[in-house]
């Protein structure tokens, strides 16, 4: 069984898919946290992602990967909290565009995530990745209150934006992924969409397992 669960940055997908996955004793992928680190490594590499030849050579000798933990692992080293900066959040979108690097990480997820049942959640997982799962949904929020979760994570690492800076840099974001041309955000017309503006994490995560509850009881009928 595959679960994806879609949206913009802060909408609450990571958050929602792990409990999801909690709630289901079922494996959770971070696919957002792949991207990341990659990105960190391309950072920390000092490569020009506009060049091509780097780029692949810098994936050829690069393991990303989950521990027993579900921690993200890049060539080994754990870069959970790493991957969570306001550094690592300007620059992911311009990395997870480039097709090589996607089709990479594409193939990584299938094979993860085919070997199990398994939640996910990206930009592109119900549309790309897996577009025959086997329940979609897409995650929307108000900017506003996506820039005030995106606050609260980056000052629970010790860092400090403003609430005006960060709605700026989700909106680009938006504009990013969504225009992009390789595997941009959109939603999949099969899809179920959640606003989450107004629900806690809890209340979205019930609302998701009663949708999938729902149609598998409709299934069975």
């Amino acid at each position: 069984m595959i679960i994806a669960i879609d949206g913009p940055a802060a909408s609450g997908k990571s958050t929602t898919a792990r409990g999801v996955a909690h709630r289901l004793g079922i494996m959770y992928l971070n696919t957002g946290a792949m991207y990341r680190a990659l990105t960190l490594g391309i950072m920390e590499s000092g490569i020009d992602v506009d060049n091509i030849n780097a780029v692949r050579c810098f994936i050829s000798g690069t393991v990303v990967e989950f521990d027993n933990n579900n921690q993200i692992l890049l060539n080994g080293e754990n870069v959970s909290a790493k991957v969570q900066s306001s550094s690592i959040s300007d620059k992911v979108s311009a990395v997870s565009a480039v097709p090589e690097i996607r089709k990479a990480m594409v193939q990584v997820q299938r094979k993860i995530a085919g070997e199990k049942d398994c939640v996910l959640e990206g930009r592109d997982i119900g549309t790309v990745v897996f577009p025959r799962a086997d329940f979609k949904f897409f995650l929307v929020a108000d900017v506003a209150i996506r820039a005030a979760r995106r606050m609260k994570d980056l000052q629970a690492l010790g860092e400090s934006c403003s609430l005006d800076e960060l709605i700026k840099v989700i909106l680009k974001r938006d504009k990013l992924d969504s225009t992009r041309t390789n595997s941009p955000l959109v939603q999949a017309d099969d899809a179920i969409s959640i606003d989450t503006t107004h629900l806690t994490i809890d209340e979205t995560i019930e609302k998701i397992i009663s949708k999938i509850i729902k149609l598998k009881n409709e299934e069975k009928s």
